[in-house]
């Protein structure tokens, strides 16, 4: 695999609270990252046209919206995301959302992606949202139900990614946040795994935040989990 292409399978979460800091961590990481995730702190901070801006400059941007509404809206959402450029976005994998998503974006570049179960939440969490199922069952129904309406992808725990790809198949991407290095502090985050594992699980695409953006040398932290990952894929050759 290519460094370029091995870059694009890293995509960096600007959970930033300013525009400024955004542009910051962009400038501070440079050519060694060029995919970038922007979800609602972001977004409600101007990270909207900031996207827009980072398509324009040559980096790819993911778009973190979790998406859920009448078939209608969502519909007209993704037409207008569409226009944007974005190479991924996301809604929560509902089968008649997802649905109306895909026939919006068909024709298009736009890679949907189908919310399974967030990586915050365990078995207790769902069962206190009402869910019947534990967190593994309901990411594999959920997986089954974006396979058949048409999405481009998952997102899902680095737990779940092996399950899942046998579910989807080779060619869907596995986006899989909760990634974190080995040692590092894992926050809100209740389902994890450090990088290489993830990519081992079937994950095509790694979503990592704080362990970059917040580190102290940004481009070297991004730098060592590249290495992590090229290590990985030259093992699986």
């Amino acid at each position: 695999m290519t460094d370029a292409a091995l870059r694009e399978r890293l995509i960096v979460g600007l959970d930033v609270p300013t525009l400024k800091a955004a542009e910051q961590a962009v400038s501070e990481l440079g050519d060694t990252v060029s995919f970038y995730k922007i979800g609602y702190q972001l977004a409600f901070a101007g990270g909207l046209g900031f996207a827009s801006e980072l398509v324009s400059s040559g980096k790819k941007v993911f778009l973190d919206m979790k998406l859920l509404d009448i078939d209608n809206t969502v519909a007209k959402g993704v037409e207008n995301i569409v226009r944007m450029g974005v190479s991924m976005l996301t809604l929560h994998a509902y089968p008649k959302a997802m649905r109306a998503a895909v026939e919006a974006a068909k024709g298009s570049d736009l890679c949907l992606l189908g919310v399974t179960v967030l990586t915050s939440m365990d078995e207790q969490d769902l069962a206190d949202a009402g869910y019947e199922h534990d967190p593994h069952t309901l990411v594999l129904i959920r997986a089954e139900q974006a396979l058949q309406a048409g999405m481009g992808g998952i997102v899902c725990a680095a737990t779940e990614a092996a399950a899942v790809r046998k579910i989807v198949g080779p060619e869907l991407a596995i986006v899989t946040p909760g990634i974190r290095p080995a040692g590092a502090d894992v926050g809100d985050q209740k389902r994890v795994m450090t990088p290489a594992d993830a990519l081992r699980s079937g994950a095509s695409h790694l979503v990592v935040g704080r362990p970059i953006v917040g580190a102290s040398d940004r481009k070297a932290a991004a730098a060592a989990i590249l290495a992590e990952m090229a290590g990985v894929s030259a093992g699986m050759r």
